[in-house]
């Protein structure tokens, strides 16, 4: 298949790139940058220029492309809504191209939104709540009617030792606060998983899953909070502290929803109905152990 891939270049969509390559795919990858054209054709990939908020780009991207797999979003947390709504254009606008086709779409999603304090599973719902700013699942499932073949990958905390989804965001605020910290108990837990476990999960989705599957690249359950906080302290030799209330709210600002959400989830229905094994040896505590922003 000839695949557009959004965030080609990215964190997650460089893997994702690499992976489809190998498998014997084309891949059209998109970017804004000269250094990422460089980066997507050192990589054997085709160039395709654009980003998120310019919709003729991504009408093309997906009108020339056997499939498109939607990586990119915006992480300001500060325009978090902002955020949801450009990545609802995107999507909707890669809809378009893709519609009465029943070609694939795959959209990235995130477990931490599905069920909050129960074990999240790929057949529930995300739920229609107007406080969760990313609607990266309805705007998807919405096409399906209109003759797009759309699945969703639900990304955990995705890791390795250079970076490590919320957990980065973590370290930054821990270097500007002076201690690590999590919330009351820290019991509170976030599923993970290697970023080179992640890039299997988006092929084999594109390549046979159905519409409106849901998949979770998951390796580990439910990593607490707390166990975080302590292996960035480690780190960065800070204390590491519980916060509570407003504190809480004034050490993890923007933060806080995330910090304070207890999030596990399973991929035992990916796995199965995949075919899709996570084989990485070094979970996010490891990782985070030998983690290069920490070096001297």
């Amino acid at each position: 298949m000839r695949v557009f891939v959004t965030g080609a270049t990215g964190f997650i969509g460089t893997v994702v790139v690499q992976d489809l390559i190998q498998a014997g795919h084309q891949v059209l990858g998109l970017t804004r940058s000269d250094a990422g054209a460089k980066a997507l054709s050192a990589a054997g990939a085709q160039v395709h220029r654009g980003d998120l908020e310019d919709l003729e780009s991504l009408r093309a991207g997906a009108a020339m492309s056997d499939g498109v797999i939607h990586t990119a979003f915006g992480h300001d947390f500060s325009k978090f809504k902002e955020m949801g709504q450009i990545d609802r254009r995107a999507i909707e606008t890669i809809g378009q191209a893709l519609a009465g086709s029943e070609r694939p779409l795959v959209v990235t999603s995130g477990t931490l939104l599905v069920k909050p304090g129960q074990m999240a599973t790929e057949d529930m719902a995300v739920p229609d709540d107007s406080s969760i700013p990313r609607v990266s699942e309805p705007t998807a499932l919405a096409l399906i009617p209109k003759g797009v073949r759309a699945s969703i990958v639900r990304l955990p905390q995705v890791h390795d030792r250079d970076k490590a989804g919320l957990v980065s965001f973590l370290i930054a605020i821990a270097r500007e606060k002076g201690v690590s910290a999590y919330i009351d108990d820290g019991r509170n837990r976030w599923s993970a998983v290697h970023r080179l476990d992640v890039a299997p999960v988006y092929r084999l989705a594109l390549e046979k899953g159905p519409a409106g599957a849901m998949y979770h690249a998951v390796a580990e359950e439910g990593v607490p909070l707390r166990d975080i906080a302590e292996a960035i302290g480690r780190g960065l030799k800070l204390p590491v502290v519980s916060k509570s209330g407003d504190a809480a709210t004034n050490h993890f600002g923007v933060l806080t929803m995330f910090a304070g959400m207890d999030g596990p989830a399973s991929s035992a229905l990916t796995q199965r109905r995949l075919g899709w094994r996570p084989t990485q040896p070094t979970g996010l505590i490891a990782d985070l152990h030998q983690f290069n922003e920490f070096r001297p």
